[in-house]
């Protein structure tokens, strides 16, 4: 295994600008401002160049769920659009139900006429402050796993497949660490955003 490519890796995933609550647009834009802007922000998280980030589809699908406020007058708010981005990032672990029950206090009270723009943006700014964080550990954390990796590895006699079973490895400890974390985030909207079903 080269750990300088997966080192380069890292690199790629770490080296992003967020988007900052300032440099979400403060004007109503319409749906497909709204899909081309996101797309744009937020292209270093996908997957594959031709991948979408939003389509007008996940949009009416999010207003659907009830994840989303309908749009004013075909137009969509910087509380839209906090919500999006946020959906983008919650719907790569949580089910649509989960997100929609995180949502719903805030979905509800801006359908009822408040406005909660200064909550969603105290949200939005620890949520970028957190990710920073994360990032920054889970580069200390995968340095980590490298050097068990390495260690492992001067223990092992002569094995023609030790990269790849190292590789997969690795994998699998990123996917228990991950798969830890997503039971815990359920289990707290379980807890505490879904009592009000019960």
């Amino acid at each position: 295994m080269d750990e300088s490519e997966l080192k380069k890796i890292i690199e790629e995933l770490s080296s992003f600008e967020q988007l900052k609550f300032a440099g979400i647009p403060d004007i109503d834009l319409y749906m497909d401002q709204v899909t081309t802007f996101i797309d744009e922000k937020l292209s270093y998280l996908k997957r594959n160049k031709e991948d979408s980030i939003l389509t007008k589809t996940m949009i009416n699908n999010y207003t659907k769920a009830g994840i989303l406020m309908p749009p004013k007058k075909k137009k969509y708010s910087r509380q839209h659009m906090v919500l999006i981005i946020l959906t983008y990032y919650l719907k790569q672990v949580l089910s649509i139900g989960d997100i929609q029950d995180l949502f719903s206090p805030f979905v509800k009270a801006i359908n009822s006429g408040e406005s909660h723009e200064k909550e969603l943006e105290n949200i939005y700014n620890k949520f970028l402050e957190i990710e920073k964080n994360e990032v920054e550990n889970f580069n200390k954390d995968f340095q980590q796993i490298l050097n068990i990796e390495a260690e492992d590895k001067k223990n092992m006699i002569g094995d023609s497949d030790e990269d790849f079973n190292e590789l997969i490895t690795i994998v699998i400890m990123l996917i228990v660490k991950a798969n830890i974390q997503k039971r815990m985030a359920e289990k707290i909207i379980d807890e505490f955003f879904k009592k009000e079903e019960r």
